[in-house]
Order: C-alpha cells, then structure tokens, then sequence
C-alpha cells in the first residue's frame, strides 16, 4: 500500500476556476424619474389622441346614419285647424301617400308617441287633445326610386290642405356638414396630438443623450457603429412608448365602454333618446377600437423611430464637430 502526499493529491485534483460574468451595463439608463414622466406623458397624450378618435368616428357615423335617414324616410305634417278631424285627416293623407309611386309604406304616429316626443320640453302627462299640436306621418321610401315630392305635395293638399311633407333634406345637409367639419377639426387635433408627442419623445431622448453623452462618446469613438447605438436607444425607447401608449389606449378604451354602457341603461329616457339621435349609442364598434390599437402601434413606433433619428443626428454633428476640429 503507498502513502500519496498531500503534493500528490494536489497534482491529481481538478482545479476549477469559477468564472464570474460581468453584466453589461446598459447604454441608456434603466427606469428613472424622467423614464417614469415620458411614460405618463406618452400614457396622456394617447388617452386624449383616442378619445379624439372615439368621438370623430361617433360623429362620422352618425352623419352617415342621418344621410341614409334621407334616403329612407320622409315625414308628413299636419297641423291642427278650427273643425278638422285630425284622426280622418291622418287617415286620407296615409291613403293618398300610400298609393303614390315610389313610397312602400306609411305610419301615423299616434297619440303616445307623439306626447313621447314633446316630452323633454313640455313636461309628461300631456293631453295632445288639448293643444294644437301638429300629427306626423313616416313615409318609408323606395331607396332605388324616390317619389317626386312637388306632386306629392300637390297631391296631398288637394285632399287635406293643412297637409305638408318635410324630406328632411334642408336639416340634415346641414348637420352633416356640421358633422364633417366637426371630423376635419378631430383629425387636425388628433395630428397635433401626435407631433406633441414626437416632439416630447425628441426632448427625452436628448434628455437621456445628455446624461450618457461621455458613455456615446466614447463607445463611438472607439469603433462602435451608430446604428448600435441608435438601436440600443430604439429599444429602450419602443418599450417606454409601448407601456405609455398601452396604458392610455386602455384608459380610453374603458371610458367608452363606461359611456356604452350608461347608454345602454338610459335608453327608455327623453334625455337619452336625444342623446342618442346626435351621437347614436356612444359604442364606437369594431373598427373604432381597431382605431384604438392602431394609434397604440403608431406611438409606439414613432417612440422608436424618434428617438433612432435623434440619436443618428447626434452622433452625425458629433462626426462633423471633430471633423472640423
């Protein structure tokens, strides 16, 4: 048996060197307090470019609503005269209307409806029977073939002179050009929206530039490429855009669900079927909250895309400053 010395064991053992990894510290700071302001300003600006977006397209889609109104339907006043039986009168200018080329269908509005109707400005419990109060009847049109209206118009006031008919045309031309120009303003707001927000992202990126410009300096000067650089803040920057956008889109999004929802409740009020026939139902659908999601990508490439210019700019007057030096 042979004793091995400690010399021995020594030589015969494994000598296993830990190697211990540096961790790369990042070119552009982690979350600080200006990070954590860039967010909240990049969250606002998103909150409010989306709520521009919700109400252009409640706007745009109820001008639409009120344009195919046109094409569909007309109305047919009567006004109340000394001995006229108001039920006979509805009854002859239905008939009349009824029978005419280009209209499919009529409806007289009865009482309730009516009294329904004067609700918001006269108070309820009213007895129609008792003020002299104009009846309408809801002509449906043929869409492919509209009827003439001057001879309906004669054609009616040969039998119930107190008759007229309303097209609507005349109101509704006009609060659909209040509707567009109401558009052209949300997009002109939604457009400067987003140049405030380009811009803040600009200030920000100087901003974290100015903190790290010896760290820039010297990583370009000793070889490295600038889109490395302008990468590593592309990154930063598309995450911080990212969680501000994310977080007002869903801001916004929660506040027309919130909208949708007390309208949905409020249906059966005077207050709300008004309300209802400026704006429709406050739900912006499907393609309102695709909008949502599309202006949330938007800012949070713009973020990126930015700051990547910003930091190509930089780094360009860097190159030229020492050039002329």
């Amino acid at each position: 048996m042979t004793d091995t010395t400690a010399e021995d064991e020594f030589d015969h053992e494994e000598i296993v060197t830990p190697r211990v990894q540096r961790r790369m510290a990042p070119i552009v700071p982690a979350q600080n307090i200006a990070g954590r302001a860039l967010i909240s300003v990049i969250a606002i600006m998103t909150f409010l470019s989306c709520l521009t977006l919700g109400a252009v397209t409640l706007v745009h889609d109820t001008a639409a609503v009120w344009e195919n109104q046109i094409s569909r339907e007309a109305t047919i006043q009567i006004k109340p005269a000394e001995g006229l039986d108001m039920e006979a009168a509805l009854e002859k200018a239905a008939a009349v209307a009824g029978g005419f080329p280009g209209i499919v269908g009529t409806r007289i509005v009865d009482r309730e409806a009516t009294a329904r109707l004067l609700e918001p400005w006269l108070g309820s419990g009213l007895d129609i029977d008792e003020l002299p109060v104009p009846r309408l009847i809801i002509v449906t049109l043929n869409e492919a073939y509209p009827p003439n209206f001057e001879r309906l118009r004669i054609a009616l006031s040969a039998v119930v002179p107190e008759a007229s008919i309303d097209d609507h045309r005349t109101w509704v031309d006009r609060l659909v050009t209040m509707a567009r120009t109401t558009v052209t303003i949300g997009v002109a707001a939604l457009a400067l929206m987003l140049t405030a927000t380009v811009l803040s992202v600009v200030f920000a990126t100087r901003g974290a530039m100015a903190g790290n410009g010896h760290i820039i300096e010297v990583l370009h000067f000793v070889g490295a490429e600038g889109r490395f650089i302008a990468t590593e803040f592309r990154r930063h920057f598309l995450l911080t855009g990212m969680k501000g956008a994310a977080s007002g889109g869903l801001a916004a999004v929660l506040v027309f669900i919130v909208f949708s929802f007390w309208s949905s409740r409020n249906l059966a009020t005077p207050e709300a079927d008004q309300a209802t026939a400026l704006f429709g139902n406050f739900a912006i659908g499907a393609s309102g909250y695709g909008g949502v999601a599309l202006i949330v990508l938007v800012i949070g490439i713009l973020t990126a895309a930015t700051s990547h210019l910003t930091v190509i700019a930089y780094l360009t007057d860097l190159d030229t400053r020492q050039t002329d030096s």
